[in-house]
């Protein structure tokens, strides 16, 4: 019987190496079979990001784009992603961190409590708005209905897309139009 080595083990058959664009930063790594896009982006690429919430594809947590499509990345694997794009919320704001409009109006609406969620909704909102489709609060839950947030009972996220959509939306009690926020 012969010693395998960490390598010989690791070239096995079950072991897959992949090239994957994620938010313009391409990535190669080594992969099982079974690995899920949501794991590799986050375990090994360190992207925070697409949250574990569900593993069924139920949530919405993990959304991202994958070459141009809306997924759930507890629904792909990640050796299905060598070759292709992957975007993140991270993609959305400006190099320099700078919020993207749509960010930008989930603060000013409070459109987040414990944040979970938030950039399976971002991901979704950034979809939906781009698509064309009218903006109105019929439209954008319609949207939504694949992505659970469990703490805001989703009027402020409603608000917030619908705000940056260009219809109307109210601002939360508290943050009138013209009023400073005041922080302590």
């Amino acid at each position: 019987m012969t010693q395998q080595t960490v390598e010989d083990l690791l070239a096995g058959p079950d072991v897959h190496a992949i090239t994957v664009t994620v938010d313009g930063e391409q990535h190669t790594g080594t992969v099982s079979s079974r690995k899920l896009l949501v794991h590799f982006l986050r375990d090994d690429l360190d992207r925070r990001g697409p949250k574990i919430g569900c593993d069924t594809g139920n949530c919405g947590a993990c959304t991202v784009k994958w070459d141009g499509t809306l997924v759930k990345s507890c629904m792909v694997l990640a050796v299905q992603a060598d070759g292709t794009e992957v975007e993140t919320a991270a993609s959305l704001a400006e190099e320099d961190g700078t919020l993207n409009d749509l960010q930008r109006s989930f603060k000013e609406h409070h459109a987040l409590q414990c944040g979970y969620c938030t950039s399976g909704m971002l991901m979704t909102a950034t979809d939906f708005l781009a698509s064309g489709e009218e903006v109105s609060n019929a439209s954008v839950r319609r949207a939504l209905k694949g992505n659970i947030c469990r703490c805001t009972g989703y009027e402020n996220i409603v608000n917030a897309i619908c705000a940056a959509g260009g219809a109307d939306a109210p601002l939360p009690h508290g943050r009138e139009a013209g009023h400073e926020e005041v922080t302590a």
